[in-house]
Formats: C-alpha cells, structure tokens, sequence
C-alpha cells in the first residue's frame, strides 16, 4: 500500500512518499523534486507538467497555469476576472457554470472545466509517484489552502476521484507543516497548561498564511489561523515586471505590455532575478528577443526593489496580528516562529515577520518541501500498514457556516436560521439539530459571513431535502433530528435525518424515610411501629428514535453522472497520449536503427556482409530515412513498426553473424575446459575421483572424445566458410553441448551422495538402536 502525500501549489507542486523508516520527497522524470503546476494541449496529446513547461512559450494561448486558483470558480467571479485573468494565458470560457478554458487539442476547439484541468494534472502526478514506487497508487493526502471554501474542496475531491486517486483528508497546508514540525519533537510538554505555541508562517507563490499552533505529547491543536489570499511571490514578480516594463520601453522604445508574450518572457526571467537578489545586493536581467527580435538588458538593486515593494511589505503585519489576536496568546505566550514558503526568503519579509514577534525567525522545516512531507505523514497515520507515532491533528474553520430553514405557522417564533460551526470550530465536527414538523421540509447551509469567503464565490452551501416527515398517530408535529458533520476534508454535509417520538416512562422512585420512632408517642401500639419506606412512581419523558428519513442532497460537487463521464473523456485522452508516445517511442526505434546499422555495415559489420546484399540493404536505409522525413513524418505506429521489420529482415541475420563470430571464441574456450575437466576426471589417480565406478569413467571418458571431435569438425567448417554466410555452428549448440556433461556430472555426485547419505542414515539408526540397548 502505498502512502503518498502531495503539496498541491499554485506554481509547482512536490510529492513526497513514506519509505525507508522516512518520507522522501520523489523526483520527476526529468530529476527535478517540483513539477511545475501546467497543463498545455496540442494537435497530437496534451503536455503535463515538465513537458507543458517545455510548451508554455511555443505553445501560449494552449498552456494553462494556475490550477489551484481556477479550482471551484465560476467565470463570473470578480477574482477570476479581475486578478487571475491577468496570470492565465488561456482563453478562459463559462462551461455550464463551471470555469472552463477554450483550447485547440487535437486540431479542433475544445472546452475543459477547472475539474477536467486538475484532474489531468492530477494525473501525471500520479503517474510520477507510481514510476518511482513502481506501484500503482490510489490512497493520497492532498494539501490545500485553509482559505478555500466548500465548493473549492469538493472541486479537489471531485478531480481526485476522476484522476483515480482515493484522497483520505484535504489537508490545510499550513497545519501539515505544522504537523511535520510537532511530531518530530520530543521535547514537547505533556501538560496542555504549559503548551508550546508556535507560530506558523506561510508565503508561497501566490498566497500568504499564517497559523497558531499549541503543541503537547502527541498533539496540535490550531488555535487561529489568518490568510491574505492575494499575496505571494507573484506579487513581487508584477511589481518588477511592471518596474522593467518602464525601462525597457524608455532604453528600448517597444512597450512589451502590448504583448503577452514578451510580459511572459519577461516574468520567468525575472523568477531567476529574485533569487540572485535574495542573496547579493543587485542582479542583472537579460532577456534574449523580447520582443520585435530585440534582446534587453537592465540591472536593479535590492534597495531599489525593497522600494518598489514597499507598499507590499506593509501587508506583512495584518494576518500576523489577525491570527495572534483570535488565538488569544499575547507575545510573550509564542515560543518560536516556524517560516516556510518560497517567498520568506526575501530578506525584508523575514525583517518584518522578525520584528513583529521580537524574535528570530526559526528554520527548523524544509522552506519548499515541509507542506509535502507533512501531507505524506498524515496518509502514514491514516494508513493501517504503516506504523507511525501517535499524533492527532486538531485543525480549525475558517468561515463560520449556518443552517437556514423555512418557519410554520405552529411555532412562528422558530427562527429561521442558526450558526452551526462557528470560526475556529474544530473539525471533524457532528451538529444535531432537533426540528418540529408534519411534512417534508429543506434546510440551507450557507457560510455565515459571506463578506469573508473569496470574492464572487457563492455563499451558498447545499440544500438537504428531508423526506417522509408525517404527523405523529395524534396528529402532532413529529420529532426531527438532522445530523449535520464537517469531515475531515472541511466539507459540509447532513449524515442523516432521523424521526424520534415522546415516550412517556414510569420510574419507581424510593418514598422519604418516616420519621425517628423516637420521637414519637411513648405508648407504642403496633401499628405505631416504623414500616419499611414504599416505593413511588413518576412519569418520565423520553425521545426514543422510530427509524431513518429519506434525505436528497444538493451541494456544489458534481453529480456521479458528471464523474463518470469525466472519468472516461479522461481515460480516452489518457489512451491518446500513450498512443502518440508509444508512436513517437516506434519513430525514434525506426530513425536509431537507420542510422545505427548504417554506420555499423561501413565499419564493424563489413565482413558480415553479403556483397550481393550490400546495395539493396543501402538503397533501403536512403529510401526509408526519406520517407521518415518526408511523407513519413505523422505516420502510425504500426506503419513505423513495418518500415522496422523491413529494414531488420535484412540487418538482424548481419547481426546476427557478427555476435556469433564474436562470442564464438568464448564459448569454445568454456567447452574446450569442460572437456578436460571430464578427462581428468575419467583419467586422474586423485582420492576425490575415487567415487566414480570404473564403467561411468570410461562413459564419460567417450563422452568427452566425442563431444571434442564435434566441435573440431564444425570449427574446422566454420573456418572455411565466409563470414558473410550464415554460421555453420551457433554458440547455442556449443553451449549446449557444454551443458550435457555437466548434467550427467550432476546426476553421478547426486546418486553418490544418495548413497553416502543411506549409508550414514543406517549408521545412526544402528548407533540409536544400540543407545537404547
């Protein structure tokens, strides 16, 4: 079974892989630990990963970036259209209310939804971890921000499931750091009075988090967590492009911002530049035909770019505030600060973080891999195989989330609605809810303050319909109970919905003792006498359940009938691309074997040639190295593997003479050795020989002449025929020849020591036998 943790980023993702006693973080085919987050169509099969990277200039407008950002969306957000439209270059498109990018696959328009888009990425991802496990995967833990909403989750878990993957727990990012910082510790205190608080810093490529987390032996508990949603190294990579978009087209005179090709070209240089200017004072940016064939050069110092991105750093202090203040620690209740994230890196970001707390910032995690490694710690944990220390998770809402409902006219003062999960409400979490009514009803969960949850998504959660409510046998209203749960995941949904009734109980209950007989009259009669206390009975009310409800459930996942067909339009692309590499695998085979048996026939195979053979085996290799060149160049893979079988009907026999002609020798040397080892053994006076009758050595002593007078009489031949004809003894026959005395060697030390053997078994049954005499 496999345990697999991925860290799901916006710019590049890591997978990491429990083994070893360890989790290791995998690299990808082209030995690189990220993989960049891209997923890019052509006229032949999509590109993933490193290969859409490879496409993401030649290929613009068909090579989509920012999956994370797209996951959940619809066209009509206002984040969509006003911030991440700037960074996607696809033409982005409403697919049946569903974000969907317009490209050109396979040589016709095609339309793909925000789940399509990552399940495909999802895809690779795990064909990467099934490559270096060399197992099929399924079960994975799967990071996402703690920002996301439902709808967001469930568009993660719907392209898990497309992508064939079983996703045990959405992790928020930021607690599987956190994870993989706690459970490493020993030192943790046991007393939940003195638990350590560490703060949990956050900054990747296009999002900033921040978390409070209290540690004891064994566990963590998130006690607040705050997000800047738009506030990462993308930030910073705008603001220069902006910066050298100014200098260009003054030193230059083009305005690269006309073009998005050249901004583009202008971003990744600059992705280069800002991890030179993390560790040196300035750094240089050079760009090669920007734009109108023209190459641009320019330089920048750090204090030129920590004043370009002051306004920037000033939103460092905000989520560090937001979060101390929720968790209700002050200052100096923080143990330590735990930074990771590519963009902490940035001298003035630690600065600000650093003087915020009055401490020096920690570095105890891996800054890119921490996330990834503590996803793969949680599936370990999750993972019945795999044992791991005992460590629970206690991890936190973002959003506060309600339950609304319609009232009736029999209790007007109802209410309509109720805050289920608060902020910071722990999860998993069950809610029940208790209702009055005689006929079905629906109850909404919304998101309590819709102002919070990212721009344009609908607060709207899901609508559960409760079937086949009827009034009691009285006519009164029946009693409801709906099971509301956050799951692991943080998503919402009602587990059941149950109808109980009022029981009226009788309970004995013991009657108060009389009083002291003391103290009552002297002249004691009989009936004056104490008697033993009588037991009394009260009426007791309880709710006893009668049975389940039918429940229809209404969420913004995509209905099973949606899933499978996305499973298998993904199954046919995934068909596609094995198709066309398997193809281009039979070109390449094709174009190799030209070249390599012509350049073997001029040179080592020249003696192995037939002269008659010599002009139609070049004259094939011309002709079929232009056809591969020409017409040949989107042929089938059965095509290329004909043109193969052609060209090897005549160069495998050339082969086949030369191999044969150089492993000859060796195979007779090993005969030609064996052969003397028999005589020796046929022939030799030595004790170790005696074994053998004097019948079998004389058998093996004509074996031997026989078999040397047949390899003297094909050699003989062999050497007299020309190296271009076909062998007249194969090293196979020599072999094999070879083998047989060695089975007959075989067969006499095996009956030897059978008889050995019974001899030495009859000696100790004797001395047994003369033991218990």
């Amino acid at each position: 079974m496999s345990v697999v943790g991925i860290d799901f980023g916006n710019l590049n993702s890591k997978i990491a892989i429990a083994r070893n006693r360890g989790i290791d973080v995998i690299c990808n085919e082209v030995s690189n630990r990220a993989t960049p987050s891209l997923v890019s169509f052509g006229p032949k099969q999509r590109y993933l990963g490193e290969a859409a990277k490879t496409q993401e200039i030649s290929n613009f407008k068909n090579t989509v970036s920012s999956l994370k950002r797209l996951a959940g969306r619809t066209y009509q957000d206002k984040e969509i259209q006003e911030i991440e439209k700037e960074y996607i270059n696809a033409e982005l498109v409403d697919e049946k209310g569903q974000l969907g990018v317009k490209v050109q696959y396979l040589g016709e328009q095609r339309i793909f939804t925000n789940t399509q888009l990552l399940a495909m990425y999802f895809t690779k991802l795990k064909d990467i971890t099934s490559a270096e496990l060399k197992i099929p995967i399924s079960d994975v833990v799967i990071s996402v921000p703690g920002w996301f909403t439902d709808i967001q989750r469930r568009s993660i878990l719907d392209a898990a499931e497309v992508a064939g993957l079983n996703c045990l727990r959405l992790m928020n990012d930021i607690t599987a750091a956190a994870l993989g910082y706690g459970i490493t510790k020993t030192d943790l205190p046991e007393d939940k009075a003195q638990a350590r608080n560490v703060v949990f810093v956050d900054i990747g490529h296009s999002c900033y988090n921040v978390a409070v987390v209290s540690f004891v032996k064994g566990q963590l508990t998130v006690k607040s967590t705050a997000y800047d949603r738009h506030f990462g190294g993308r930030n910073f990579d705008q603001v220069l492009a902006d910066h050298f978009a100014e200098v260009i087209k003054t030193k230059y005179k083009i305005d690269i911002k006309t073009n998005p090709k050249a901004i583009f070209r202008l971003r990744t240089a600059i992705e280069k530049l800002k991890k030179v200017l993390s560790a040196n004072t300035q750094a240089p940016l050079s760009v090669e035909s920007i734009m109108n064939d023209i190459d641009v050069q320019a330089i920048i110092t750090r204090q030129e770019f920590e004043e370009l991105s002051n306004h920037l750093f000033d939103r460092i202090e905000g989520p560090l505030s937001q979060a101390l203040q929720e968790s209700g620690l002050k200052l100096e209740d923080i143990h330590s600060i735990e930074v990771v994230g590519g963009s902490t890196r940035v001298p003035s970001i630690k600065e600000r973080i650093s003087k915020f707390f009055g401490k020096e910032l920690n570095y105890t995690l891996n800054q890119d891999e921490a996330v990834a490694r503590g996803c793969a710690l949680q599936c370990a944990i999750l993972s019945p195989v795999f044992k791991v220390r005992e460590f629970t998770v206690r991890d936190i809402i973002n959003y506060p989330i309600k339950i609304q409902w319609e009232t009736i006219p029999e209790i007007p003062d109802e209410g309509t609605e109720l805050v289920v999960f608060p902020k910071n409400n722990s999860i998993p979490s069950t809610k029940i809810l208790t209702f009055y009514r005689k006929q079905p009803f629906d109850i909404e969960a919304h998101y309590a303050e819709p102002d919070k949850i990212p721009a344009g998504i609908n607060p709207w959660i899901g609508r559960f319909s409760i079937k086949g409510v009827t009034p009691t046998e009285t006519g009164e209203l029946s009693i409801i109970k709906v099971k509301a749960r956050l799951n692991v995941h943080s998503v919402l949904y009602v587990e059941s919905a149950s109808v109980y009734e009022e029981v009226i109980k009788e309970e004995k209950e013991e009657s108060p003792k009389p009083e002291d007989p003391h103290q009552m009259e002297t002249d004691k009669t009989e009936e004056a006498q104490p008697r033993p206390p009588s037991p009394t009975t009260k009426k007791v009310k309880n709710q006893v359940k009668k049975g389940e409800l039918p429940l229809v459930s209404g969420t913004g996942g995509l209905d099973k009938s949606i899933i499978t067909q996305f499973k298998e339009m993904e199954g046919q692309m995934i068909a596609t691309d094995k198709l066309v590499a398997d193809t281009e695998t039979q070109k390449n085979a094709l174009e190799e074997y030209i070249y390599d048996i012509r350049a073997k026939i001029e040179s080592s195979y020249q003696e192995f040639v037939n002269p008659a053979d010599k002009d139609i085996i070049s004259n094939l290799l011309t002709s079929t190295e232009d056809w591969l060149y020409d017409e040949g160049e989107d042929a089938t893979k059965s095509i290329y593997s004909e043109k193969l079988d052609e060209l090897k009907k005549y160069g495998n026999p050339i082969v086949e003479r030369y191999r044969e002609s150089d492993e000859r020798p060796r195979a007779e040397k090993l005969l030609r050795e064996s052969i003397q080892q028999f005589i020796l053994s046929a022939t030799s006076n030595e004790e170790r020989y005696n074994h053998i009758p004097e019948e079998e050595k004389k058998s093996i002593m004509e074996r031997a002449t026989k078999i040397s007078e047949w390899l003297n009489e094909k050699l003989t031949a062999q050497n007299n025929v020309p190296k271009y004809e076909s062998p007249i003894v194969f090293v196979r026959d020599i072999l094999k020849e070879r083998e047989t005395p060695k089975a007959e060697e075989a067969s006499t030390e095996k009956e030897t020591n059978e008889g050995q053997s019974t001899n030495e078994n009859a000696s100790k049954k004797e001395q047994t036998e003369m033991d218990v005499d």
